[in-house]
């Protein structure tokens, strides 16, 4: 089984629409792909009803968390959508974006960008508005040459020019969100320092010691000897180890299935999910 736990739609920040993702990772000969896109179920209910046969989706979202000042990213896979507290927080989440994404465009003019709001909006259609929909704002404009190029300390990166904060969760309260919607948690690209800066590994173990599921391992932000360190840091902590291609379309440079997640980690997150379950395909 070829298994892809962490990819983005134009429901967020992708810019494959959910139907159109279903079908690439099918073709990408993925047998399994969790849709996670930022603090959002909303791509959800289409790629369900473009679900080839061949393929099951497992629904999930990435949480924007803070810690000590530093951003993570926490994964969620299979929790019940509908359960109040964390859908609240959810949208407390999403409901900051545009602010913080028109801080951002304030900041860059200051800076002396020609960017615009009515660019950043046109490029992010009906997604939740992120950096990458002003990242692809500064390629278009000519200022970077490549989204990846924006996420530095000059422009977009957590200690860039740029930054601007957003309500974010603590991620021992996202934990026991998701847990009390039945669902599981791996910590998204946690050692990616090309990001930012990294929480220590002593709250990592902190977060394991809290319920933590899992680390994502393997991710093209991680270099061969990071990867191995995360997947001792697994092996010591009794934490799932998976790998993933964190998929944006055509915004970033990663391919379905670049890095997967071993059949038998997977089944162990299907075994402790109570919240919702893998949708096997029907064919679209």
């Amino acid at each position: 089984m070829r298994i892809d736990l962490h990819t983005h739609s134009t429901a967020s920040d992708g810019t494959d629409t959910p139907a159109e993702l279903v079908r690439h990772a099918a073709a990408a000969g993925l047998d399994v792909v969790a849709l996670t896109d930022h603090d959002t179920v909303g791509g959800h209910a289409e790629a369900r009803a473009a679900l080839p046969a061949e393929l099951t989706l497992v629904t999930g979202a990435e949480l924007s968390c803070r810690i000590d000042g530093v951003s993570l990213h926490l994964l969620a896979y299979l929790f019940d959508p509908e359960e109040p507290e964390l859908a609240r927080e959810r949208e407390l989440v999403r409901d900051d974006r545009v602010p913080r994404a028109q801080g951002m465009v304030a900041k860059l003019r200051d800076l002396g960008v020609p960017i615009t709001w009515e660019q950043v909006a046109r490029i992010a259609g009906d997604g939740a508005v992120g950096r990458p929909h002003l990242a692809t704002a500064l390629v278009e404009l000519g200022v970077v040459r490549s989204v990846s190029d924006a996420f530095t300390s000059e422009w977009l990166a957590n200690d860039g020019r740029a930054y601007v904060d957003k309500h974010e969760l603590d991620p021992f309260d996202a934990i026991r969100l998701v847990k009390a919607a039945g669902g599981v948690t791996v910590f998204a690209h946690p050692l990616a320092v090309k990001r930012g800066s990294c929480v220590p590994e002593s709250v990592i173990a902190e977060l394991a010691a809290s319920g933590l599921d899992g680390i994502e391992a393997d991710h093209m932000d991680h270099d061969a000897p990071t990867r191995a360190r995360l997947h001792g840091m697994a092996t010591d902590l009794g934490l799932l180890a998976t790998g993933s291609s964190d998929y944006h379309g055509s915004r970033k440079s990663c391919r379905l299935g670049e890095y997967t997640t071993d059949p038998e980690v997977y089944g162990e997150i299907v075994r402790r999910a109570t919240g919702a379950f893998p949708v096997p395909g029907t064919g679209g």
